[in-house]
């Protein structure tokens, strides 16, 4: 029997998220996001209300100016996920030929992206045969924020073991140029096992004797993605909980300290794939990569909300008490019920660091200079 308080929640959850465990409605996407509901009983909140007011980010860091681009055949994996649409239209404005590897070769979401598509099973290595063959490079783009175990995706399966199937394909295909997402804050030493297998998919790479090169993003905000689409309604209360935006936050009752985070626009994202994948100075690389500013978590969320059309102004941006959300997960996930809850025990434990990086070497070696959140925000909220 569920004890009083996780009682609580996972009521309070059911009733303002509809109780289902996957989507922009039911489930906090992004690795270091919050709850997303009303105000559960006995549970203390902080409330903040004003947007971020940094002040610009330091000019005079050298942009390298890219190199001519040598047009390649490129096969990308996770092609039809947020980072792959982008990155695929991106690839193919600079003259590369895609092949987007894909479980179902129906339309893209990305209407604007060419690419031929590649059905295959990543978790059977021998399905990536007919993408890989003649190909000059691979993007591996493939990861999970969530796990289906019934489905057989966890993160052990999806970041350590699709990697090394992907790896050695590419190795007995002759594919020797190699570029891998991975995540800012992997590392074996985690709290989070989402960052550990991420970092083991890192090592995978590192001992693959291919011409690699690691990108780690923090987090990544855009057009079309879905952390985007539910800081959206969240602002405008059409999605649950409504009232308020939510995050978690440190102490007893929430009002610890706000941990930094640096959104990076995912068309800088693609813009350093593509870059990297043409430039002899990036392999054997790792790039963190963020924006070029950090704001807190409610700095964030109230930023979207003042440029979001029809987003109230009044609507405040509330934390959700990590400890607690953590002890429900972590109950919820060890008693097999874990997929009834918005967020899982990695995402409270992700949110309770800095995510934050230093952009130099992207700019020095690969010429990129991430867009402000401002500006970039700007150009794509009149879609939201």
């Amino acid at each position: 029997m569920i004890a009083p308080p996780q009682k609580a929640v996972v009521t309070w959850f059911r009733t303002t998220c509809g109780g289902h465990p996957s989507g922009p409605n039911g489930r906090i996407p992004m690795s270091d996001n919050a709850e997303s509901n009303n105000k559960a009983p006995d549970v203390a909140v902080a409330e903040a209300d004003t947007a971020p007011s940094h002040s610009a980010p330091k000019k005079g860091i050298p942009v390298k100016k890219p190199r001519p681009v040598k047009p390649q055949t490129v096969a990308v994996t996770g092609a039809t996920g947020f980072v792959g649409r982008h990155l695929c239209r991106a690839l193919t404005e600079a003259g590369h030929t895609v092949r987007g590897i894909v479980r179902s070769s129906g339309p893209s979401k990305e209407t604007g992206s060419q690419y031929a598509a590649f059905e295959a099973d990543l978790f059977t290595p021998d399905t990536l045969s007919a993408a890989l063959d003649g190909v000059d490079a691979c993007i591996h783009l493939v990861g999970i924020i969530f796990e289906k175990p019934d489905y057989g995706q966890t993160f052990e399966r999806v970041h350590v073991d699709i990697t090394q199937n992907v790896v050695d394909a590419c190795r007995s295909h002759g594919v020797k140029r190699f570029v891998h997402m991975s995540a800012l804050g992997a590392r074996d030493s985690s709290p989070a096992r989402y960052h550990r297998t991420k970092y083991q998919a890192e090592q995978i790479v590192r001992a693959s004797g291919l011409d690699w090169t690691i990108i780690q993003p923090s987090l990544i905000h855009g057009p079309d993605g879905e952390f985007t689409d539910l800081v959206a309604g969240w602002a405008r209360g059409k999605k649950p909980p409504f009232l308020f935006m939510p995050y978690f936050g440190a102490g007893l009752f929430g009002k610890g300290r706000e941990w930094s985070i640096q959104p990076v626009y995912v068309q800088d994202v693609a813009q350093a794939f593509t870059v990297a994948l043409s430039e002899p100075e990036s392999i054997g690389e790792v790039y963190p990569l963020g924006g070029p500013e950090t704001m807190t978590w409610p700095e964030m969320l109230c930023a979207f909300r003042d440029a979001i059309p029809g987003g109230p102004r009044r609507k405040k941006a509330v934390a959700i008490p990590a400890w607690y959300a953590r002890t429900v997960s972590k109950f919820m996930g060890g008693a097999g019920l874990g997929t009834f809850l918005p967020f899982n025990y990695d995402q409270v434990m992700m949110s309770q660091e800095d995510s934050t990086c230093n952009v130099s070497r992207v700019q020095a070696h690969l010429g990129i200079d991430p867009k402000p959140f401002a500006e970039a925000l700007a150009e794509y909220v009149s879609t939201l």
